[in-house]
């Protein structure tokens, strides 16, 4: 849905139609919602591949999880998964925890959020329905 250097986003829409029913040849089984709640759901995946130090792949998860907080009502119900698509240079960022990293996968991810936000999508925001 959207990328950048390091990160892809990618986006599934909670479907309440799906139904996840177990029937019995005498009965049928009610439809059940696969998701009950309705919302904007995050994760974020950091692969070992990309990030070695388990540091860093915390630092990167903590950014994501505070840069998204910032555009939760912009984006629409469904679940968001944030993937590291490729390292960082440990030449350019020796330390794990380092301002420069961390200002660094700041932005990216604010440009990655800002054009998911840009895109047009089916479901509804939090804002329209406010």
């Amino acid at each position: 849905m959207a990328r950048t250097a390091h990160f892809a986003l990618h986006r599934a829409t909670l479907d309440q139609s799906t139904s996840n029913t177990l029937t019995t040849p005498s009965a049928p089984a009610p439809k059940l919602a696969l998701f009950d709640v309705q919302g904007v759901w995050l994760a974020a995946m950091v692969p070992k591949r990309w990030a070695k130090r388990a540091v860093t792949r915390n630092t990167i998860r903590r950014q994501i999880y505070c840069v998204s907080a910032d555009f939760e009502l912009a984006l629409p119900d469904a679940a968001h998964v944030i993937r590291l698509r490729s390292g960082f240079d440990r030449a350019l960022f020796p330390s794990a925890t380092s301002a420069k990293l961390k200002s660094t996968v700041r932005q990216e991810l604010q440009q990655l959020f800002a054009t998911a936000v840009a895109r047009p999508s089916a479901a509804p925001t939090r804002q329209d329905r406010a």
